[in-house]
């Protein structure tokens, strides 16, 4: 085994989201590895009265309840500090290391100030935190992140090519993320006897669940006995078909069977770091329709699925009506690419890569410190 290292990661809070249990699993499988891992986070944040008044107002609810202390790192037994009150960390609130990761845009500001004896400064990036896609996010400073002199980790190819041609970041190593096959797995299958589709809910623009809803719709008119299973974290939305199935946060271990359930999985996000439910579903032996964000293209260009263009309902409709009703034969070639691609993506090869990043980040830290001090 490389050698030991001490390891902390700064989550903002940590909760039921797919990044939350990214950052989990690697946590996880670092400390299992003989490393010292901690993990400190703020508390969960509640929404203010007025936001939940004018979300109802809206017919929208949350993506999650923030009021739950619920998170995937419960699963682990990994020593979680939670600060008393939502503010910066700062020295006295972690511990000496060397390496320390930053997992959020306003965390890396925090990370940034902190001192060295905390260790080499990461920013894990799972997402482009800039730009109208996330409102209440200030530009400007979310902006000023990515230059910030870190060395970096990200998720998929299309963050690390922001990363390097619109900031000029010095080091970005990808690391993808993956599935645990233990939980997301099916046996070989056949296509239903009656079509069926699925996505995941959320009410954030970006995700593109309205882009779902009108293929959905369009797809209902020219399959009449169309069935659509959805889960997502809050409870119903008002804007779902009333024929449609919807699961309200679902245990874990129900979570496989609903992607099983369904003949072809819908992933139409606008904008993405990355894209779990695609790899999930394909573990799941699903083939998948979507569009190009995050690591879509190099995910769906293995096989097992069919890219189409941002924002088109049509074109995502047209692409699920091929994949329901094409020879059985075809669906079946389909089920079992995707499940190759998925196959192809586990913790251990991701957990190897991210290791092999944060030693990086050390001897990098260490080689800046020693031409710092012969420059003086």
């Amino acid at each position: 085994m490389a050698n030991s290292i001490r390891v902390t990661f700064v989550l903002p809070h940590a909760d039921l989201s797919g990044g939350s249990r990214v950052l989990a699993i690697h946590a996880a499988e670092l400390y299992r590895r003989g490393h010292d891992v901690c993990v400190v986070s703020q508390p969960a944040r509640v929404p203010s009265l007025r936001s939940r008044a004018r979300d109802l107002l809206k017919g929208r609810w949350p993506i999650r309840d923030h009021t739950t202390t619920r998170s995937h790192l419960d699963c682990f037994e990994l020593p979680h500090r939670v600060l008393e009150r939502a503010r910066p960390v700062s020295d006295a609130d972690l511990p000496d290391a060397e390496v320390v990761i930053a997992t959020w845009w306003e965390t890396a500001e925090w990370v940034a100030g902190l001192s060295m004896a905390k260790g080499a400064k990461v920013h894990f990036l799972q997402g482009y935190e800039v730009g109208d896609m996330w409102p209440g996010i200030p530009v400007e400073r979310s902006t000023a992140v990515w230059r910030l002199p870190f060395h970096r980790i990200a998720v998929s190819h299309w963050l690390c090519e922001i990363g390097r041609s619109k900031f000029g970041c010095r080091q970005i190593d990808l690391v993808p993320n993956a599935v645990d096959h233990d939980q997301f797995r099916t046996g070989s299958r056949e296509r239903g006897t009656r079509p069926t589709v699925g996505f995941v809910w959320s009410n954030t623009s970006f995700k593109g669940c309205d882009i779902a809803i009108d293929a959905v719709l369009k797809l209902r008119q020219r399959l009449p006995q169309l069935r659509c299973v959805v889960f997502g974290h809050g409870v119903r939305a008002a804007e779902l078909p009333d024929w449609a199935e919807y699961h309200a946060q679902p245990l874990q271990p129900r979570i496989p069977e609903l992607y099983a359930s369904a003949d072809v999985w819908l992933w139409p996000s606008r904008f993405e770091g990355f894209g779990l439910p695609i790899l999930e579903a394909m573990a799941c032996r699903t083939p998948v329709v979507a569009t190009p964000a995050g690591a879509a293209p190099e995910l769906i260009a293995q096989g097992g699925g069919i890219l189409v263009p941002h924002d088109d309902p049509a074109a995502m409709a047209e692409a699920a009506a091929r994949l329901l009703t094409c020879p059985a034969e075809e669906w079946a070639a389909a089920s079992v690419r995707a499940h190759a691609v998925a196959a192809s993506y586990t913790w251990e090869r991701s957990t190897d890569l991210f290791e092999q990043s944060l030693y990086r980040a050390i001897e990098t830290a260490a080689a800046d410190r020693r031409l710092s001090a012969s420059a003086h």
